[in-house]
């Protein structure tokens, strides 16, 4: 058995064991430079779904997000399609990828010329 065939289905067995439960994974080697880490890591989000549901997600971006495209892979309808996004978009956290600066922040930047004044000001608001 090839090594990556070997790797997807200790992962399918993983995901069948752990049945969407919260896991830490405590060492982390990179096989081909020998170099491991240890520490306490949670996984992320998506390796966190069932095994099905990554095969959807995998599945929805190598369409490049074209529902009619899932419909003619799954043999499914297009609210079915729609139907499982939506379920699983609902499990995952949305992470913020621009969250709005602190106070701190904000004077830290207008003390080393980034920002104006005017600029401060206005951000001091939205955040109130």
């Amino acid at each position: 058995m090839s090594e990556t065939k070997k790797s997807l289905t200790d992962w399918q067995e993983l995901t069948q064991l752990s049945r969407g439960q919260r896991m830490v994974v405590e060492r982390v080697r990179i096989a081909e430079k020998d170099i491991a880490i240890e520490g306490s890591f949670e996984l992320p989000q998506l390796a966190r779904l069932e095994l099905e549901d990554q095969i959807f997600i995998t599945a929805f971006v190598r369409s490049h997000g074209s529902i009619k495209e899932m419909e003619r892979i799954f043999g499914v309808s297009y609210p079915t399609i729609k139907s499982r996004l939506t379920r699983i978009a609902d499990s995952l956290e949305f992470v913020e990828t621009n969250p709005n600066p602190s106070k701190s922040e904000i004077l830290e930047r207008l003390q080393r010329g980034e920002t104006t004044a005017e600029d401060a000001i206005r951000e001091m608001e939205r955040l109130k």
